[in-house]
């Protein structure tokens, strides 16, 4: 049963000493009901978030979201031109902990939505480039994840092969992954500190600029290409590119294979999709991620015999990328 709003704010109150709750309402995270949650209402007019887990997954995305907000301490953030999430205080309860997060301003922003050119595309890549120019030292000195492009590329190919143990990926589209991760062209480039788990839902807007970003769970130093490849997804021709020029204004050209392991990773998030699938045993997600690496193999069915390499990187369609990526945002 759920928690009623009066049980969270009287959470949030012996969670945040000072805090006087005037109002509670419905807020809404997680993709599929995570996490309980509620916008507070303090007395001084001050607004913030309380979630409490509800499942083990989504325990140990907000332990893991902890650490990372912890290791962004108030020297990187002013490094940031956005606004990140504060803990605010934490309680115990059923097992698990409610915590209380200082609330950040700013729409929702919707993949399908985002309009190309200079507005929030562009603010979109710039906030990007912003995490990947952060020095690298406070992730280590957090002991979170720092990997080398080989180490990245391991575990790329680790993928790769899981999926090809289940005989359900086309040959064809196997030879294509196989021969990426054989281009060293592709995989000399300077890891740097990612978010790792960015997607429209991580962002909020206010007048076309990045207000804030939420969901720093999976913080690391690793490929820049890994917080890029969703945008691939954006309706509308010029949205991904949009974005892609605003980045590398920022950070300039150095990676110029970045688009490109973009473009893998997205292809490989069919594959995830179907170990999924495998793992929970689900024949109705095995049978989805089948039909869409079929489709991909349509999709890029005149570039196929072409390696996909750093001068050769054949394009999906965007309605093809779109729907890929809208189901895998669905999976979990």
């Amino acid at each position: 049963m759920a928690r009623s709003h009066l049980t969270l704010a009287a959470l949030a109150t012996s969670a945040v000493a000072g805090l006087d709750v005037a109002a509670a309402s419905s807020f809404g995270t997680g993709s599929l009901g995570d996490f309980e949650s509620a916008l507070l209402t303090g007395c001084d007019g001050r607004h913030w978030i309380i979630r409490v887990p509800t499942s083990e997954r989504a325990e140990a995305e907000q332990s893991a979201d902890l650490v990372a907000l912890r290791a962004l301490s108030a020297g990187v953030r002013s490094r940031l031109p956005f606004t990140v999430s504060t803990f605010a205080g934490q309680a115990p309860i059923s097992g698990t902990r409610a915590v209380v997060y200082e609330f950040i301003y700013g729409s929702k922003v919707a993949l399908s939505a985002i309009p190309a050119g200079d507005g929030l595309a562009a603010a979109i890549g710039r906030a990007i480039a912003a995490i990947h120019t952060l020095p690298t030292s406070f992730v280590a000195d957090a002991g979170l994840p720092v990997l080398t492009p080989l180490e990245i590329l391991r575990s790329t190919i680790t993928i790769m092969d899981r999926a090809s143990a289940t005989n359900l990926v086309p040959a064809s589209l196997l030879g294509r992954w196989e021969r990426a991760t054989e281009d060293s062209a592709l995989w000399q480039f300077a890891p740097t500190v990612i978010n790792g788990s960015l997607g429209a839902e991580s962002f909020l807007s206010s007048d076309d600029e990045v207000s804030g970003l939420i969901g720093w769970q999976s913080l690391s130093v690793g490929d820049p290409a890994r917080d890029l490849y969703w945008l691939l997804g954006a309706r509308g021709e010029y949205v991904a590119e949009s974005a892609f020029d605003a980045y590398n204004l920022v950070r300039g050209n150095g990676d110029r294979q970045i688009k490109q392991r973009a473009m893998l990773y997205a292809e490989l998030e069919i594959a995830k999709w179907l170990l999924h699938g495998a793992q929970e045993r689900s024949t109705e997600i095995v049978d989805d991620a089948v039909q869409m690496l079929h489709g991909l193999v349509d999709t890029v069915q005149d570039d196929i015999e072409q390696n996909l390499t750093h001068n050769t990187m054949p394009v999906m369609a965007v309605d093809e990328v779109e729907a890929m990526l809208d189901r895998d945002q669905r999976r979990a």
